[in-house]
This record gives C-alpha cells, structure tokens and sequence, in this order.
C-alpha cells in the first residue's frame, strides 16, 4: 500500500474510496485499508495485537456501512488500527466477521493522516464483476 497525500488545496471533505477482491470479504477489507490508510500509513502498523468484530445489516449496503461504522468505533474508542484484515460475509444472512491483527495508534509513533468522522451512503456500491468483488463508498472527513 501506498502513503496519503492531499491533492492540491489541502484536505478533502469526504474521502470516496473504491476497493476490489476476489471475495466479496476481500473487498470489504480492502475497503477499510483504504480508509485506514488515509487515516495512517498501513505500512507503519505493527502485528501486535489480535481483535475481531461483527456486523449484521437489512441488506449488503447496510451490511457494508454497519462493518466500516464498527471499524471506526474500534479505531476511535480502542485506538486499533488494523495491518492484516480477514472478513468472512455471510450473504444470505446479511452479517460479517472480521479477524484482524494490527496495533494501537501512536502520535509518538504513527503518521497523522485525516481524520474519518462517519460512514456515509453517499456514492456507495457493492458489485461482483467478472474477476470478483468491487465495493466502494464516501467516508466524511
């Protein structure tokens, strides 16, 4: 993965990241890289500490905005951050599992990046193309 930089002007309202996978839980994950990664480098994350969470939704879209809202719950109340993300998405029954393995943010240790403030919505699609999964949605910054 690659550091975040803000264009020209400065930081961005919202932060629109698309994300793909040969599973629709790889998509997910790769999804909240994207988001984490614009909040810190992933490459500068430790393997240090084991956490997991759930989601449940009415639907895929709700599904996909209760999982990114839980890893935001994690990230601003715990501090983790993850380097390793293995979601597993049950289709029928509108839930996921995530296993993750990363650390907890540092000032002293980690780059600042921006900060995410909400899941939106907003722009959001979940599609299985011909090579996989492509997900995408808006996080307010």
């Amino acid at each position: 993965m690659t550091g975040f930089t803000y264009p020209e002007g400065g930081p961005l309202a919202d932060l629109l990241v698309e994300a793909t996978g040969s599973t629709l839980g790889e998509a997910f994950a790769n999804l909240a890289f994207g988001m984490f990664n614009a909040m810190t480098p992933i490459e500068g994350i430790a393997e240090k500490e084991e956490f997991t969470l759930e989601a449940e939704g009415m639907d895929m879209e709700s599904l996909l905005f209760n999982l990114m809202d839980e890893f935001l719950y994690l990230n601003d109340v715990e501090f983790l951050v993850p380097r390793r993300i293995d979601i597993q998405v049950d289709m029928d029954g509108f839930t996921a599992k995530a296993r993750c393995v990363g650390e907890r943010f540092s000032r002293e240790t980690h780059e600042v990046g921006i900060a995410v403030k909400a899941v939106t919505y907003h722009m959001m699609e979940i599609a299985e193309e011909e090579k996989g999964w492509r997900v995408q949605t808006v996080f307010d910054t």
